[in-house]
Order: structure tokens, then C-alpha cells, then sequence
């Protein structure tokens, strides 16, 4: 029990998107333009969940906590994560996300979600849990109001452009030898409707409105991503 919320002893630490789909704790000093690119097509959404069944079944209730590796298979889904903790990482509190990010299209989601890596050869109750890859949070920002909800702007075409919003809180031990995990999608379906990537009302949009777009995420010193945890010390 704690007398307040987010606990007085917690502190934001910052976690760097880097090189070779790694997170870091040492912010990129790299000047060079540096970035992780994938297509978004709407046609081809990435699912919620792992469970839907040629459309007959559409909700799983153990979506937030379920193994992301269907997710992290797809060329559309961009992975990032930490080397093995040698420490017990407990986050108690709300989840910051700032991502520099590029569309080739006027318009697109990102979603981000947290993720806990189970190490190998680990089992509980007896099911096998190796490399599990357990969703701890997830959150979606639409591009186009990523900076007014009342007033929506395009994004100008391979721009690099900043996308920051907060997730909701969470409590949450990354035990030691366990890894910490980042992925990032332009589609989360059908727990969101599809994003035409084209900056347009979607509702009225038609079947030649949604595009195929070239996604990037970029991690230099100058086009930094990165999450911000609240970890009790």
C-alpha cells in the first residue's frame, strides 16, 4: 500500500530506442540519420490479439496480457529490447512515449506497447513460458491529433515529426534475467477501426482512400525515441 499515487519514491527513467532493434539506458549520441522502417497497409492490419477466428470470434479477453510473438513475427511490427536485467525493475505509475517518426502518407497510427520477455527455460503451473513475451501495456496515438484532438494536422510526407502521448498507468516488476520490450505498429485490429494513411474523414472514406505507407522510427541525437518508465528505486 502506498500513501500516494505515483509512489514518492519513483522516478522517471528514460529508455532509448538504438541500433540493432535495441533499448538503452545511455541516451544515442549518433548525429547521422538513423531509423527503422516498415509498410503499413490497412488492407493487411496487424490483429489485437492472436485469437480471432476467420472473423467468427473478435474479442479475447486476455488480450493485455497475452504473447506477443504473433505480433513480433510480422514485417510490420517493429521490436525493440534491452539485454537481460541483472535487477529486479519494478514501474509504478503512468507511461510517457515520445517517438520522432516519419509516414510517407498524410496520416497513421502508432501504437506502442509494452512488453515483459521472459527468459528461457521458464515454467509455471506447468506450462512453459520461455521467451514468453507478456503485453504489460499498450497505446495508441492517431497521428494527426497528436498535438490537438480539436484541431487535426496532416503530417508532411517523410518528415520526421514528434509523436508523444501517455499511456495508461501500470504496476509491474520486470524481474531480473527478464527483458524489457518496445513495439511499435501502425494498426491494431479490429480493437481500432483502420487508418486510411491518408489525413481524411475516415468515416466517409471509400475503398481508394486507404494506402499503403512507409513507416519509419527514428533514434539519433537529433530525432530521439524513447519511453519513459516511473521506477521506485
Amino acid at each position: 500500500k502506498y500513501d500516494e499515487w505515483p509512489p514518492n519514491n519513483a522516478a522517471w527513467q528514460p529508455i532509448y530506442f538504438s541500433d540493432n532493434n535495441g533499448l538503452t539506458f545511455i541516451q544515442e549520441r549518433k548525429s547521422k540519420i538513423d531509423f527503422n522502417e516498415y509498410i503499413s497497409d490497412p488492407n493487411d492490419p496487424v490483429p489485437y490479439t492472436s485469437a480471432i477466428d476467420n472473423g467468427k470470434r473478435m474479442y479475447n479477453r486476455t488480450y493485455m496480457t497475452e504473447d506477443q510473438r504473433f505480433a513480433s513475427k510480422r514485417p510490420d511490427v517493429l521490436t525493440f529490447q534491452t539485454e537481460p536485467l541483472d535487477k529486479d525493475f519494478t514501474i509504478a505509475g503512468p507511461i510517457k512515449v515520445e517517438l520522432s517518426v516519419s509516414t510517407s502518407g498524410t496520416d497513421s497510427d502508432w501504437i506502442v506497447k509494452l512488453i515483459d520477455v521472459f527468459p528461457d527455460s521458464i515454467s509455471s503451473d506447468g506450462k512453459d513460458f520461455t521467451g514468453y513475451q507478456m503485453m504489460v501495456r499498450g497505446d495508441i496515438m492517431r497521428g494527426k491529433f497528436r498535438n490537438s484532438l480539436e484541431n487535426p494536422e496532416p503530417f508532411i510526407p517523410n518528415k520526421p515529426t514528434k509523436v508523444a502521448f501517455i499511456m495508461n498507468d501500470s504496476y509491474h516488476t520486470f524481474l531480473k534475467g527478464h527483458r524489457i520490450m518496445v513495439q511499435v505498429q501502425s494498426s491494431w485490429f479490429p480493437m481500432f477501426d483502420r487508418n486510411p494513411q491518408k489525413s481524411c474523414d475516415i468515416y466517409s472514406a471509400d475503398e481508394s482512400d486507404f494506402q499503403s505507407a512507409a513507416n519509419r522510427v527514428y533514434h539519433t541525437k537529433e530525432y530521439q525515441s524513447k519511453i519513459i518508465l516511473n521506477v521506485i528505486k
